[in-house]
């Protein structure tokens, strides 16, 4: 059964059956829906990647920590008039088209500043139209024409009249994996549904001018039957679909717990090294003991009593040692929950002064914790691991590897490891990020 809609003259059709159900890989966004707090469902991001590869629009909305906003987007190799005077009528009507660097440089369209202030880093090139085939430039048809010669592989630089009425982006290699940015996501789902690297979009407002949040979005995606889809489904899809890291060494380390095999890898998003210590013989994989350590030069190296981290390290591999085989992922640029060394410090420093390590970070403008754990599911898999008990408090790192190949049978508590410098810390960490820490009063 197909219904047809009207999109201000963008005719579709649409797959009722499709549209009414449901995915795994669908979300629920914050918000508020039916009265509700947090029922917000998202679209599952296969039909969103599908409708990319039709030409159809999609909403794409981000953290709601970042610019909490929605964009319309689609693939910029199937740019027509009637697209754009759909997104032109719903949006601010600044019409961006993120591209590939190497493109950019090919068609000679160099940053707009060499010093970028913005709060997010935008890359924003110099604006272009199209040097023939267009009248002012800002027509529908005149930017639709603009966008098929940027996205033209035979374009030359002269073919484009600077400035103009089309904004390109610069995309961040390594896309949504590296930068969480509607850029980097209308790139990656271009790419993804088999079409030319570069997207288009535009953000959504509301009738009054201001910007559209998630329950709007939601009811404007229902109302024109587009898929709503959040960055973070994105990143995840792609962490469970591709390969990014790399085995690069392996070798002995001896400690005082025994002899573990060390493999080296390198991340292919961000160059990040990581390390998998493998103790023992871990045999067909399954029932292993891991522990999924996030680096903390001040707990695990200078022994700092603020966090419970080299204890927690100390632990596992006595626990590992104890039953003979397992596995130690230690995972580089987690520092301070993925916010950095310096940073960590700067948020010491507010802890001080009577702050949480939670309230610290969100002072400081960064995220209460930035990590994420595919990498630690992929070197595991690769080690051979399929199934395994967790040594954590943290429920986050039991999500973090299932689901990425890795069967998750069961968590094994670590000691508290309570002192007079980190008993607030850790009672932030159970009562505010939901560790579950036993001991801690």
């Amino acid at each position: 059964m197909t219904e047809t809609h009207d999109l201000t003259g963008l005719e579709h059709t649409v797959d009722i059956a499709r549209a009414s159900g449901t995915n795994d890989m669908a979300g629920t966004g914050t918000g508020v829906a039916n009265g509700v707090p947090g029922e917000i469902k998202l679209d599952p991001i296969e039909r969103a990647i599908e409708d990319i590869r039709l030409g159809r629009p999609v909403v794409v909305v981000d953290d709601e920590n970042r610019e909490n906003e929605g964009d319309i987007i689609f693939a910029a190799a199937k740019a027509t008039p009637e697209l754009l005077a759909f997104t032109i009528r719903y949006t601010s009507g600044v019409i961006c088209v993120p591209m590939l660097g190497r493109d950019l440089d090919r068609l000679g369209l160099p940053l707009m500043v060499h010093q970028n202030r913005e709060r997010l880093r935008t890359a924003y090139t110099i604006s272009v139209d199209a040097r023939d085939g267009v009248s002012t430039g800002i027509s529908a048809a005149d930017r639709a024409k603009t966008i098929r010669t940027l996205v033209d592989s035979a374009t030359e630089p002269f073919e484009l009249a600077r400035p103009g009425h089309i904004f390109p982006l610069r995309y961040h290699e390594g896309g949504v994996l590296a930068r969480r940015g509607h850029t980097e996501a209308a790139v990656d789902l271009a790419r993804l549904a088999g079409l030319a690297p570069a997207g288009v979009l535009a953000e959504i407002v509301n009738d009054d001018g201001t910007m559209s949040r998630l329950p709007e979005l939601r009811e404007f995606a229902d109302r024109h039957d587009l898929a709503l889809v959040s960055i973070e489904q994105l990143a995840e899809y792609r962490r469970r679909t591709e390969r990014v890291v790399s085995r690069v060494a392996v070798t002995e380390i001896p400690n005082r717990y025994g002899i573990w095999r060390a493999y080296g890898y390198s991340s292919g998003i961000d160059g990040g090294e990581h390390l998998a210590l493998v103790y023992g013989d871990i045999g067909d994989g399954e029932n292993v003991l891991v522990r999924a350590h996030s680096e903390c030069l001040t707990g695990d190296v200078l022994g700092s009593l603020r966090c419970d981290c080299g204890v927690q390290l100390d632990h596992a591999m006595r626990a590992i040692a104890a039953e003979g085989r397992g596995v130690v992922v230690y995972l580089r640029g987690h520092e301070g929950r993925g916010i950095g060394l310096l940073a960590k410090l700067k948020a010491y420093g507010l802890q001080d002064n009577g702050s949480d390590t939670v309230d610290a970070n969100l002072e400081l403008g960064l995220p209460v914790d930035a990590r994420e754990f595919s990498n630690a599911g992929q070197m595991l898999a690769d080690l051979g691991v399929r199934s395994v008990r967790v040594l954590t408090n943290n429920p986050a790192k039991v999500r973090g590897l299932d689901g990425y190949g890795i069967a998750v049978v069961g968590r094994e508590p670590m000691p508290a490891a309570a002192n007079e410098y980190n008993i607030k810390y850790l009672t932030a960490k159970r009562d505010r990020l939901g560790h579950q820490i036993e001991g801690v009063r």
